[in-house]
């Protein structure tokens, strides 16, 4: 996967935003991937409707130099509900949000974020799979509206140079993802169209 012009991945300095608009409701998401000194952050904003509510739901993870998730934090407001989940991920891949294990994600590499296709780079860019090839993943998802930690198996197949397909429920849910050149999803048929992005 190429770089856009003018960034490097190589770099320390690494830098990217996206804004995208969000398509089954009102809504938009920002997020920002940044590669610090040892490890890559990514954060975002999801602003949108759920029933008759609104909600704002701030997000941040930090991985590895490999794209592993090593910890994440999502606070905000759903409606009047007040949410603060702070996740962390220990040498043995066990799981723990705010400071309970969650056994059922136990092994799982990735974290995915229901409410925002940000976090379907991180597979993206730690599988770094070539064209026609594919892969299996268990990740550790957090759906919402429950924002319960759950496992969730999804396969990934890299099909074309700015395409991924996308598979989860056991084939139940698929969707062709188009990327950019940093990995973000920049069209999620159905739920996500990016408005901004090189």
């Amino acid at each position: 996967m190429s770089p856009p012009p003018g960034v490097r991945f190589g770099e320390r300095t690494m830098k990217h935003s996206i804004l995208w608009r969000r398509l089954d409701l009102p809504g938009h998401d920002f997020a920002r991937v940044v590669l610090r000194e040892n490890r890559w952050e990514l954060s975002g904003t999801a602003v949108f409707a759920h029933g008759q509510s609104p909600c704002r739901l701030d997000y941040f993870v930090a991985c590895d130099t490999g794209w592993r998730t090593r910890s994440a934090r999502v606070c905000g407001v759903v409606g009047d509900r007040e949410v603060d989940l702070t996740i962390s991920v220990d040498a043995e891949q066990r799981w723990y949000m705010n400071g309970t294990e969650s056994t059922t994600v136990a092994g799982c590499v990735d974290i995915d974020l229901g409410f925002t296709p940000a976090t379907n780079l991180l597979p993206i860019r730690r599988l770094s799979l070539g064209i026609g090839k594919e892969a299996e993943v268990a990740a550790s998802w957090l759906p919402f509206p429950s924002l319960e930690l759950e496992l969730l198996p999804q396969v990934y197949r890299h099909e074309g140079e700015w395409t991924y397909r996308y598979e989860s429920g056991g084939g139940t849910f698929v969707r062709v993802l188009e990327v950019n050149a940093v990995g973000l999803v920049t069209r999620y048929p159905g739920l996500w169209q990016a408005e901004t992005t090189p």
